[in-house]
């Protein structure tokens, strides 16, 4: 088993920091975007921003960053600077008569009882997707030039991860033209901003989310052939470069890498040292609560970069987000999800044989780090990595299948996973997403749409079609039962009790809701042809 020197723990704090909030703005408006400002909520209305993130506005904190003003920021913000003087000053009627409050998308969509669940779902399409955007008065909107999906409800924007698992229902319904154009939306993000950001704002810019992209190109490729590799064949590299940024060699982790003593890793990470913008009174409180500082904020952070927002992944403790240290921490699913795309990559680059040949050695890293590291046999499961304590986390999570979906773990491993998600995961709506029951969304005993299909792939891709099926169709189970009780389909579920609503997190649940319609597709389709 591989180990990391100690003195690793005498630099974690140092090799987390980030670059100032004024550094990190520089950077990011040195792209050459034209016509777009990518400066965030933050930088464009100072205090009136933290003014209005941390007073009892608006219940939800994303509201106000995604508010479109209806006048020039600079006449906004001189407003507001000789208004708020006068005695009578109410921040409410100031707001909204300076910003328009963005509608939830779908919340008004009224159901049709006569239609199935899969009709349903076919006529949300139209209403989740969004047309090319314009520059003009977009707020924090980065505007695309193509149509995209979006989640729903307060999710308005594309974002990322979803994406890929909003595709396996389009390609269910035939919808390739609007992948592709997806696609190519996730291209020009690449070649402007220099990454795929959480989602197409101002205020995801410093943050990626797991990387799918490649997976996306490939569920293209299946359809269209070969071609399509070679047409993202070099944003893919640059998607790659993002996560491989290795120009600062000087500590044991910098941004996403991690420097092991079998190599280079990598771990999830977010250029910002502030609370989230969306979320700003939540972090800004727990922060203050904690003491915990800058190292507190990076590891909010990038647990919203995990997409794992937030699970006992992330603690210390293993039971309380006071603990979290997200950035200590070598997922096991982020480095699956990059031996995916160094897979991809092989095949775009396929002749050129020196990069092929880097891929390849960067692959035989990740197999070790699974076989020598990540796998604990006791568990039966692949555990994340602390690099900081030089040890395994000890959390069951459904992250374990991720070695599964990218057949990167033996027969015998993979046996010993299906035998834990059987003997422990499986509920009567579906996997749970861990086993520990935090209070947290990613966590018992609520069951996610993406972790389905990704256990169900890896289940399949071992031959334990059996348990993959039972998973499918209790899902599909679950899913139509919530939506004949309330013409909805939802972000997450509660797979333990069919009667109750999932919760956690820091938002109510949403409906729409793009990756569970297309989970719930692909499945569908599945079963009925098998």
């Amino acid at each position: 088993m591989f180990r990391l020197p100690l003195f690793i723990v005498f630099l974690v704090v140092l090799s987390c920091k980030s670059e100032t909030k004024n550094q990190q703005s520089s950077k990011v408006n040195q792209v050459n975007v034209p016509q777009v400002n990518l400066q965030t909520p933050d930088e464009l209305f100072g205090e009136l921003f933290v003014d209005v993130q941390l007073s009892e506005l608006f219940k939800d904190s994303k509201t106000f960053v995604d508010c479109t003003p209806k006048d020039s920021y600079k006449n906004i913000l001189a407003r507001y600077t000789s208004e708020k003087q006068t005695a009578d000053f109410d921040l409410e009627t100031f707001v909204l008569e300076n910003f328009e409050v963005p509608p939830s998308i779908s919340s008004d969509f009224k159901a049709d009882s006569t239609k199935s669940a899969a009709e349903h779902v076919a006529s949300l399409w139209p209403v989740l997707t969004r047309q090319s955007d314009t520059v003009a008065r977009t707020g924090s909107l980065i505007p695309l030039p193509n149509p995209y999906v979006v989640p729903g409800g307060r999710f308005r924007e594309v974002y990322y991860w979803d994406s890929y698992f909003t595709m396996l229902g389009l390609v269910e319904s035939g919808e390739f033209a609007l992948i592709e154009n997806m696609l190519d939306n996730f291209a020009h993000l690449i070649r402007t901003v220099g990454h795929i950001p959480n989602g197409n704002r101002t205020y995801y810019i410093t943050r990626s989310q797991p990387p799918f992209f490649a997976q996306m190109v490939s569920l293209l490729a299946q359809e269209k052939g070969e071609a399509i590799y070679q047409k993202y064949k070099e944003v893919l590299k640059a998607e790659y470069d993002f996560w491989m940024n290795t120009s600062n060699a000087e500590t044991k982790a910098f941004e996403h890498v991690v420097y092991t003593e079998a190599g280079i890793l990598n771990r999830y990470f977010d250029r910002g040292v502030s609370p989230r913008q969306e979320s700003y009174k939540e972090d800004f409180n727990q922060v203050q609560q904690t003491n915990g500082g800058e190292k507190m904020y990076l590891d909010l952070r990038a647990g919203a970069e995990s997409g794992w927002d937030y699970s006992v992944r992330w603690f210390a403790d293993g039971k309380t987000i006071e603990t979290i240290q997200t950035t200590d921490i070598i997922p096991v699913d982020l480095n699956a999800l990059l031996y995916g795309l160094e897979e991809i990559l092989k095949i775009c680059y396929a002749d050129n044989q020196g990069y092929v040949n880097q891929l390849k050695q960067q692959q035989s890293v990740r197999i070790e780090f699974l076989n020598t590291t990540a796998w604990n046999k006791e568990l039966g499961v692949f555990e994340d990595f602390n690099w900081v304590k030089n040890q395994g986390t000890g959390i069951k999570s459904l992250a374990t299948v991720y070695p599964l979906f990218f057949k990167m773990a033996t027969p015998e491993q993979a046996d010993a996973v299906a035998k834990t998600i059987e003997s422990a995961f499986l509920k009567p709506g579906g996997v749970l997403t861990t086993l520990t029951y935090s209070g947290q969304q990613w966590d018992a005993p609520n069951g996610w749409a993406p972790l389905q299909w990704m256990t169900f792939k890896g289940l399949q891709n071992y031959g334990h079609k059996q348990l993959a099926d039972t998973i499918a169709s209790r899902w599909v189970n679950l899913n139509e039962k919530v939506y004949q009780n309330t013409g909805k389909f939802v972000e997450k579920y509660n797979v333990e009790d069919m009667t109750l609503e999932a919760g956690g997190g820091e938002y109510p649940v949403q409906d729409g809701f793009g990756w569970s319609n297309g989970v719930y597709l692909a499945f569908k389709g599945h079963l009925k042809t098998n």
